[in-house]
């Protein structure tokens, strides 16, 4: 348990962004993020400008633009619900390519759009400039409540131990021939997914015991501290206080 679990969204890199603390790194992407929710919609300029920002954040933290693009996939269900949302929403209604579109509903959409993806690309940036063991102190680091943390630690060390129970079964599956196809093959599945829970819940109580047979007592070991200095700080905190700057020129235009 005590190994690096570095996962497939951090790219290693020598660069300013990745050297910075991971716990003012925490900080500078939440305070951004509230900095952009809050936000005017109408002030369209604005997004561009944190757009710009966080490309700037990037390029110094050597993040190619196709890697963060890829990642920024995952969001693609919150673009399917901005979609519809210009068709099933009331009020003032316009004509657009000859579709009949609700006023309300494209800000709508426009607002889950750009916020959600300008969230979505800090999230990308902060996972892929650092570990996961070093977010961890960080929130150590920003007084998040200990068990909290616990629980986030766990589920990341044993995510992967039953990711690889999961391809085992796969494969025991595959080698007996089976091969899902449709609906009847539910059932066989539903089973699987039984026998998974099971097998994780027993091994998590034996790493229960084995931990407590070695002293564990409700709290982990502190290997080591995550401290920042005031440069530091202030490096961190550059984005979301520039974005701060765009938001409330946003609010006053």
């Amino acid at each position: 348990m005590g190994a690096g679990h570095a996962h497939r969204l951090y790219r290693h890199a020598d660069s300013p962004v990745h050297a910075l603390p991971p716990h003012t790194k925490l900080a500078a992407a939440l305070l951004f993020v509230l900095v952009v929710v809050s936000t005017p919609r109408e002030a369209i300029w604005a997004f561009g400008v944190y757009a710009v920002l966080l490309a700037a954040v990037a390029r110094g933290a050597r993040v190619p633009a196709g890697f963060l693009l890829r990642r920024l996939l995952i969001e693609v269900p919150f673009v399917a619900f901005a979609v519809l949302m210009p068709f099933v929403a009331e009020g003032e209604r316009v004509q657009v390519l000859g579709l009949s579109l609700s006023v309300n509903g494209l800000w709508g959409a426009w607002n889950v759009l750009a916020k959600g993806t300008l969230g979505v690309a800090a999230s990308v940036l902060l996972a892929t400039t650092t570990e996961l063991r070093q977010l961890l102190l960080g929130l150590e680091r920003l007084k998040l409540p200990p068990l909290l943390v616990q629980i986030a630690s766990f589920m990341i060390r044993y995510g992967d131990v039953i990711t690889d129970e999961m391809r085992r079964m796969r494969i025991a599956r595959a080698s007996r021939g089976f091969e899902a196809r449709g609906v009847r093959h539910w059932g066989v599945l539903a089973k699987s997914a039984g026998a998974l829970f099971i097998r994780s819940y027993e091994r998590g109580e034996r790493v229960h015991l084995a931990m407590v047979s070695r002293g564990y007592a409700g709290s982990m070991p502190v290997i080591e501290e995550a401290t920042a200095s005031p440069a530091q700080w202030r490096r961190a905190l550059a984005l979301p206080c520039s974005a701060l700057v765009v938001c409330l020129l946003g609010w006053t235009l």
